[in-house]
């Protein structure tokens, strides 16, 4: 089978520290009581590939197989034929304060991985049935993102049905996923993007309104859309400089969930007095556990939500994996891209 690998070869792109070779590797024919193997017909891209690449990701693993989203069909030790998808972390069971031993991302570990190889060998406790309704696209865009969007939603950013919120940086898979989730729990929502066309498409997904973030005057535009209501709760992705303005449009002891650091990825975020003032939390989200991945799924599934696939690649191959990484690392896309194999 076929993967990409992690190496110290020239990278393809010059903000690029590392690069990628693609090498068989021999499928694994013993397998532990616990494990499964998976042949992988799909799998998405994330932000993560892109900061591994360019050596912004902590806990690089040269010659690791890259990529974190995957959906097959499972064809040793399990019921063959099944369709799964499978949890992209490793080692959090159910803590919702947080992993319980050591935690890994499949993507970075020399082992397994899901987005480049053609199988994976993963945990039983780590793969969920798949929605029958979802094509296999939809599918693969789902764990990584879907899971961190629930997992700020709802276990940290506690979001109701009737509350306020902000989900910044419109068009990532993150962020798109959230709004699709909180549109489904009944919250009012609005978005901010340097894109009007990625605004109008989110309000087509249920969002009230948006402001561009590249607008001085964003948070007075963003204030009117609100009228007498107050946030409840941030979902970000960015950082950046509105995170002072925040709590201007927040409720005392509103919530502010950060998933990622696109904007202050070098510089770290400073957060500002008026969170202490207006007792605002900042709560910090990387992915969730196997028990919220689960409850993910389900929700996808009772609420019938369909992921948001801007572009899609037919077959793993040195050019489809190189045109993916860099259509994400120039930010163009509305939804996730996929590759089918």
């Amino acid at each position: 089978m076929v993967s990409a690998i992690l190496t110290e070869t020239q990278p393809f792109d010059s903000n690029f520290k590392y690069g990628v070779e693609f090498k068989e590797r021999q499928s694994s024919t013993h397998l532990a009581d616990h494990q499964v193997a998976v042949q992988i017909q799909a799998a998405a891209f994330n932000h993560r590939d892109v900061w591994i690449l360019m050596d912004q990701y902590d806990g690089t693993v040269l010659d690791s197989v890259l990529g974190s989203d995957g959906v097959g069909y499972i064809t040793q030790n399990g019921q063959r034929g099944q369709r799964v998808l499978i949890n992209p972390g490793y080692g959090w069971d159910s803590d919702e304060r947080g992993p319980e031993r050591d935690f890994h991302i499949l993507g970075l570990l020399p082992v397994i991985g899901t987005l480049t190889t053609e199988e994976v060998i993963v945990e039983k406790e780590d793969i969920v049935p798949c929605p029958e309704f979802l094509s296999m696209t939809e599918a693969a865009a789902l764990p990584l993102a879907g899971l961190t969007a629930y997992r700020s939603l709802f276990t940290k950013g506690l979001v109701q049905k009737g509350q306020h919120i902000l989900i910044t940086g419109i068009g990532g898979g993150v962020a798109l996923f959230a709004l699709q989730f909180a549109v489904a729990a009944g919250a009012h929502v609005y978005v901010t993007s340097s894109s009007p066309e990625k605004i109008q498409k989110s309000i087509e997904l249920g969002a009230i309104g948006g402001v561009n973030y590249k607008d001085e005057n964003c948070m007075e535009e963003l204030k009117k859309l609100l009228g007498n209501n107050v946030l409840s709760a941030v979902i970000d992705g960015a950082g950046g400089p509105l995170y002072a303005q925040y709590p201007k449009l927040m409720r005392p002891g509103g919530i502010v969930v950060g998933y990622g650091q696109t904007a202050t990825v070098k510089t770290g975020l400073n957060i500002p007095l008026s969170y202490l003032i207006n007792n605002i939390d900042y709560r910090g989200v990387t992915m969730g556990s196997r028990v919220e991945f689960r409850k993910m799924v389900e929700f996808v599934e009772k609420h019938k939500i369909r992921p948001i696939v801007s572009h899609v690649w037919k077959g793993l191959s040195k050019d489809t994996f190189e045109q993916a990484i860099l259509t994400m690392s120039r930010g163009n896309q509305f939804g996730k891209l996929v590759i089918e194999f």
